[in-house]
């Protein structure tokens, strides 16, 4: 199980270094037109999910309990680096990073409640 987190922990960075790149690198792009401000917001709100994974896997291999301070922290990054591009990057990422959020909780509850119905039938 710690190598997973670990692993995870080093994928989720790996790929969040090379969207935050992307990003910075075609800033003047994705601030040219509405339509690529918007996909500068769904950007950045890739990073909020990569970092998040990433701060709950640290927290998960330090043994910290994980909690809204790690969503807070993450939407905190991804909403900075949404600003270097356009300022309606920051309202669309909040919105997307909402939306991958429900999302992720959602997937959550049910892998768990997936795992403690195989360890009830035992």
């Amino acid at each position: 199980m710690a190598g997973a987190v670990g692993t995870s922990m080093l994928g989720s960075l790996l790929v969040f270094t090379v969207i935050l790149s992307l990003q910075e690198i075609y800033r003047g792009k994705l601030a040219s037109s509405e339509l690529f401000t918007i996909l500068g917001g769904f950007t950045s709100s890739l990073l909020f999910l990569f970092s998040l994974t990433f701060i709950g896997n640290f927290q998960e291999s330090s043994g910290i309990k994980s909690g809204w301070g790690a969503v807070i922290l993450a939407e905190i990054i991804a909403l900075i680096a949404a600003s270097t591009v356009h300022r309606v990057c920051i309202t669309t990422c909040f919105l997307f990073s909402a939306g991958l959020l429900y999302e992720v909780n959602k997937i959550s509850g049910y892998m768990l409640s997936k795992t403690e119905s195989k360890s009830k039938r035992y």
